[in-house]
């Protein structure tokens, strides 16, 4: 189905891919709505955090009367705060605005500000949520425009393979930060290099102040050698996950990543911490292995379960594989036609 060309957006997050960062949803699902036909304006790709803001709201003021729908990527950080200043600004202008739920620690941002949370989510022209995770969260309160459309991949861009078990090589796949909990890679291989000696852990991702190095040094100190590759393209770490036999997430926060879907789309078994929206997205010893947050002791045992029981490994990648089939844009793009036509 093709919309017509009068159908206009201004798509609101942050657009920072060109200064190092990772790509976000404004720029997959911005390129996919281009795709089907969609007047797609994008703002801000400034690095500092107050001209970011500024210029958000600057465009949802220029662009008043030239678009029909602000889409507003909504995290639940710093960035949350662009949510409440862009949403109270499309009330002001009469516009109709969509959060697109992200941050996997918004169930306490909404516990936390529901004074806040109420002026952005209540009036809303919708919510959308990618995960059941926070649909659960924001039922309560938001349900009556509450709307799941989970955050979709093109399925045929990643060839499944299932991988070669000779020895543990492990690909860790975010942004350096403290919320994904890098560190916690690291102690997984120094853990599993005492059986198994030529395991190997790839961390692929940009750096966020300065926290790579911080994970440099603590590879040092814990006496194992990371391969640390900085940001790669999309089609890059794919290339390279073709090396690799075991996907692992340590995160502390997280919602519903697009990185762990891609790598279920790929045939790496995942192993990933329990947190937010994970359960959701993967049921364990169906589709992946769960263990506890900032337990590498379990994580490192995970992996030997996986790695010496192959037809298990085997069974988790077909389902992890299926359930993402479902994630397909040219399935999900039907949702979001029906909110945006």
């Amino acid at each position: 189905m093709v919309i017509m060309k009068s159908t206009s957006i201004l798509y609101i997050g942050n657009k920072l891919s060109k200064h190092g960062f990772n790509s976000t949803t404004i720029e997959t699902l911005g390129k996919s709505l281009e795709g089907e036909g969609f007047s797609v304006k994008y703002t801000s790709d400034k690095k500092n955090k107050f001209i970011r803001l500024s210029c958000m709201i600057l465009s949802t003021c220029f662009y008043v009367k030239k678009v029909d729908y602000i889409l507003i990527d909504t995290y639940s950080t710093s960035s949350f705060w662009y949510a409440f200043f862009v949403s109270q600004t499309c009330r002001l202008l009469k516009l109709k605005y969509i959060p697109i739920l992200h941050g996997g620690n918004l169930p306490n941002r909404l516990k936390k500000n529901p004074y806040l949370s109420e002026l952005i989510f209540k009036h809303s022209y919708k919510n959308i949520t990618p995960s059941n995770y926070l649909r659960s969260a924001f039922s309560k309160d938001f349900n009556d425009n509450l709307i799941s459309i989970p955050n979709a991949i093109e399925i045929d861009k990643y060839d499944f393979s299932p991988r070669e078990m000779k020895v543990p090589k492990l690909l860790w796949v975010r942004s350096f930060s403290p919320i994904y909990n890098p560190k916690m890679a690291i102690q997984v291989l120094a853990e599993l290099q005492k059986e198994f000696p030529n395991a190997t852990l790839t961390m692929v991702g940009p750096d966020a102040n300065n926290y790579r190095n911080e994970c440099e040094l603590f590879a040092k100190e814990l006496n194992v050698e990371v391969t640390f590759t900085g940001k790669l393209s999309k089609s890059d770490w794919i290339a390279i996950s073709k090396n690799h036999n075991f996907f692992i997430n340590t995160s502390n926060f997280d919602n519903m990543p697009v990185s762990v879907i891609e790598a279920m789309a790929l045939g790496l078994p995942i192993i990933s911490t329990n947190v937010g929206g994970i359960p959701f997205l993967i049921k364990d010893q169906e589709d992946g292995l769960l263990v506890n947050e900032k337990d590498f002791l379990a994580m490192s045992l995970a992996i030997k379960k996986l790695f010496l029981n192959q037809n298990f490994t085997y069974s988790l990648v077909i389902n992890a594989r299926k359930k993402v089939q479902l994630f397909d844009w040219e399935i999900v793009k039907s949702h979001w036609l029906d909110v945006l036509m």
